[in-house]
């Protein structure tokens, strides 16, 4: 698996291969041309949680830019591969890795640019997210109250998902199930909001 540093270095080599400008490529991953241009000049870390936005925009496959071990471009389809980052806590948090373990193909008309999937675990959202499912997240840095969304706390390496309200400046995450407490982070607790929940996926 390539670290962030080649997978930028390889998608640099590709548009320019394709003759793709910064521009262009912004436009098609949606995004200022600003930050493309600090990715290619490594003065910001490239996200591996955008490869799949990145992969579409070059035509190839997500895995080509993550594995070492991929030797052709291949086409592009009438899909596109939304990589599953590691797992979220539905629960007693646990400590969520930002490490591709697979990847789910969905309609490209169906997949949003700046999407991944998380495994819920834990019964703390059930019935409407049971555990071991899996939660399309659409990341985003903010949410509506009362919205579900994907929580990072304490440095960002604990997730959990949850009902997000506001209260004042703070954020109160509500389980669905009754038998869960809300929690209420304290004053020292780093919460961020990761994205909003928009799709559950169960596996029968």
């Amino acid at each position: 698996m390539r670290s962030s540093d080649q997978v930028i270095d390889l998608i640099i080599d590709i548009a320019k291969q394709k003759h793709i400008s910064i521009t262009e490529l912004s436009k098609r991953v949606g995004m200022a041309k600003s930050g493309v241009s600090r990715y290619f000049n490594k003065t910001r870390k490239f996200p591996l949680s955008r490869t799949a936005a990145f992969a579409d925009a070059l035509g190839v496959r997500p895995d080509y830019l993550i594995n070492d071990d991929e030797v052709d471009l291949g086409p592009v389809t009438d899909f596109v591969k939304v990589p599953v980052i590691g797992k979220i806590a539905c629960g007693s948090p646990i400590t969520a890795q930002e490490n591709i373990e697979s990847y789910i193909e969905v309609p490209r008309d169906a997949a949003h640019r700046n999407v991944i999937y998380l495994e819920a675990k834990g019964h703390s959202m059930e019935p409407t997210i049971p555990d071991g499912s899996l939660v399309l997240i659409n990341l985003q840095p903010t949410v509506e109250n009362g919205e579900i969304a994907a929580v990072l706390m304490n440095d960002q390496e604990d997730a959990t998902l949850k009902k997000v309200k506001k209260q004042g400046n703070s954020l109160v995450l509500y389980p669905l199930n009754p038998d869960y407490d809300v929690i209420v982070p304290e004053k020292d607790d780093n919460v961020r909001i990761l994205g909003k929940a928009v799709q559950v996926t169960l596996n029968l």
